[in-house]
């Protein structure tokens, strides 16, 4: 299980895939997958509001289409999204054709040249596509390893904190199965970073 992105893996592939964002400043980059939920994303959404942060969501197409009013409210309260593919396939057992055109297919609901590849799983052919066709590709620093109900809340926001470094690129999801450790770390871990000095950016 690799909470922090593999070194040698985010300084093979840095020039093509955003693990991180480099800068000396106490700058990180919260982001949410596989949503929108009609429960749990509303939550997360109050919850940043009222703490004044901002973050960024990697949506499922499929999501976007069963519940459009939830995806709205998050364009509507000014947070950043990012394409998840429409039905969060996996590159590495997706035929290129069939995962381009699933792409795309969440491109037409989500109007965003951001894309985090579902399991962090994408060939280096399809890297290649999307650089040329102007997707930035995120994967990720940290992932608290919320929807994973064998830890606990404490584990999952220990997961975060202890690897937490400027320009961190910070993944939960806004999911049923994330909900528990979601709920449990994610409001300490914001304070955590706030008290700490930390500023929170959009992708």
């Amino acid at each position: 299980m690799f909470v922090k992105s593999p070194y040698f893996l985010s300084r093979l592939t840095k020039k093509s895939i955003s693990w991180k964002i480099y800068t000396s400043s106490k700058e990180i980059y919260l982001t949410f997958d596989d949503g929108p939920h009609p429960e749990i994303t509303p939550w997360v959404l109050n919850l940043l509001d009222s703490k004044k942060i901002k973050a960024t969501f990697f949506c499922v197409g499929d999501n976007v289409r069963k519940f459009p009013d939830t995806y709205n409210e998050i364009i509507s309260r000014g947070y950043s999204t990012g394409n998840h593919t429409y039905n969060h396939i996996s590159g590495w057992k997706t035929s290129n054709k069939d995962y381009y055109a699933n792409i795309y297919k969440c491109k037409e609901l989500v109007d965003s040249d951001l894309f985090r590849p579902p399991y962090g799983k994408i060939k280096p052919s399809q890297v290649y596509f999307l650089k040329n066709r102007n997707f930035r590709i995120i994967l990720w620093t940290i992932i608290s390893y919320d929807f994973e109900n064998k830890i606990s809340p404490e584990k999952c926001l220990d997961n975060v904190i202890c690897n937490l470094k400027p320009g961190s690129i910070i993944v939960f999801h806004d999911s049923e199965k994330a909900k528990k450790n979601l709920y449990g770390a994610l409001p300490e871990f914001i304070d955590y970073a706030l008290n700490h000095g930390y500023e929170f950016k959009v992708l």
